[in-house]
Order: C-alpha cells, then sequence, then structure tokens
C-alpha cells in the first residue's frame, strides 16, 4: 500500500514537471523587459500624493502621536504599483520581429489583424502573466524595499528587475541566464 502511494506520487510529480516545463517562457530577459515596460508606464502615470498621515491617536494633552510617512518611500505606493500589474500583462502577447527573435508587445485591442492567430495570442498573455506572478513572488520583498528605499525610478525599473534581482538579463547583452528558472 505505502509503495502504490510512493508510485502514485512520483509519476504525479512528473506529470507536474512536464506540464510546468510546457508552459515556460522560453526567453525569460524579453518577457522580464516587458513586465519591467509595464511598470514603467505605471510609474510614469503616477500622480503626486500627499503623505500618510499615521497619526490617529491623542496623547494625554489632546496632540495627535505617530508619524507622517512620504508616499513615495511608503508601502501603499509598492502595492498600489504592483496590484494588477500581472493581469495587467494579459494585454501582452508575442510577435515574431525575424526568423531567430520574438518580442512581447501590448495589444491595445485584440480586435486587431493579429500576424498569429488569437487562440496563439491568448495563450501567449496567459503565459506572460503567470510569469509575471512567479517574477513577483520571487522579486517583490527585494523589490518593494528598493521601491522604498526610493532606488527604483522611472528609467531603471528593467536594470533592476530583469538584471539586479531575477538575473534573467546578463547586464552586457538583454539574453537570459541559463541558469534562473521560474
Amino acid at each position: 500500500m505505502a509503495m502504490l502511494k510512493l508510485r502514485s506520487a512520483f509519476i504525479l510529480g512528473v506529470v507536474f514537471s512536464i506540464l510546468s516545463i510546457s508552459q515556460c517562457i522560453d526567453d525569460k530577459c524579453a518577457a522580464c523587459n516587458a513586465i519591467a515596460e509595464e511598470l514603467e508606464i505605471g510609474l510614469a502615470k503616477e500622480k503626486p500624493r500627499n503623505n500618510l498621515d499615521m497619526r490617529h491617536r491623542l496623547n494625554s494633552k489632546g496632540q495627535r502621536e505617530g508619524k507622517v510617512i512620504d508616499y513615495r518611500v511608503s508601502e501603499l505606493r509598492v502595492v498600489d504599483l504592483l496590484d494588477g500589474l500581472c493581469d495587467k500583462m494579459q494585454d501582452y502577447t508575442l510577435q515574431k520581429t525575424d526568423s531567430t527573435r520574438q518580442l512581447w508587445i501590448k495589444m491595445p485591442n485584440w480586435d486587431n489583424n493579429l500576424t498569429i492567430n488569437k487562440q496563439e495570442a491568448r495563450a501567449n498573455s496567459k503565459d506572460i502573466s503567470t510569469y509575471c506572478g512567479r517574477l513577483l513572488e520571487k522579486t517583490e520583498d527585494e523589490l518593494t524595499e528598493l521601491m522604498k528605499k526610493g532606488l527604483v525610478e522611472a528609467g531603471d525599473v528593467s536594470k533592476v528587475l530583469c538584471q539586479d534581482l531575477s538575473k534573467h538579463c546578463s547586464s552586457t547583452r538583454d539574453s537570459q541566464q541559463p541558469d534562473e528558472e521560474l
């Protein structure tokens, strides 16, 4: 009985591994750069916000106690920027640029004429959205801390996210690192 359970667990593990490999993003650097581009769009659209007033308690003299936090270095700002990021990636699909390269592009209107069929485009958009979730799960803590310190601003998201944190792109060229797996 124990041997049967062990064999079933092994078979399930093999099947799960095969399925997860088949849904893998081929060019992690290009996919990471597309995610960074979408985060850049969020940073560019960001409107100035007031500081967060966390002075909710009153002391014995009736004066408010607590601190005022600059929105630019707050956890709320990070949540505002990252929340829904992977859902936005469903607007992206792969487009072949030449015989050897593919590029992740944003499709503002899925009704436009695509060079690939819509079913394939939807599958690609689901793949990058899933990849985005895995990427953020792996890098979110470090990315959050860097954003709170003001070290991630518009223009350098790709370098921070794709080179420094995930290591999917090398600093000398835009290619994936073969030893990294997401």
